[in-house]
């Protein structure tokens, strides 16, 4: 059974970072590609950053050079550090890959408020 876990959100202040977890099982996570997404309210999901098997990124440009996607291949976990976070970086973030199908987590919150 394929699983992704996302974890790490929270509520951070303006300028403030956080760095968001998504932990996979029931893949062979190491030639998958996985990808953030997120989806504010009232607003349609976004592709945030990915990442290739062999670690090439690709980031929207709202985020470039504030975040920074990652991936421990023995740990099955592909990581997403959110620096100089912005109010409208609110929103609920999904991680993603394809595995025999496209494949979601649940998404974990980030708030961005003073």
């Amino acid at each position: 059974q394929v699983r992704l876990v996302e974890s790490g959100g929270g509520l951070v202040q303006p300028g403030g970072s956080l760095r968001l977890s998504c932990s996979v099982s029931g893949t062979n996570f190491k030639i998958t590609s996985p990808a953030w997404h997120r989806q504010a309210p009232g607003k349609e999901r976004e592709l945030v950053a990915s990442i290739s098997s062999s670690g090439s990124t690709n980031y929207a440009d709202s985020v470039k050079g504030r975040f920074t996607i990652s991936r421990d291949n023995a740990w099955n976990t592909v990581y997403l550090q959110l620096d100089s976070l912005k109010p409208e970086d609110t929103a609920v973030y999904f991680c993603n890959l394809f595995w025999r199908g496209d494949r979601w987590g649940k998404g974990t919150q980030v708030t961005v408020s003073s």
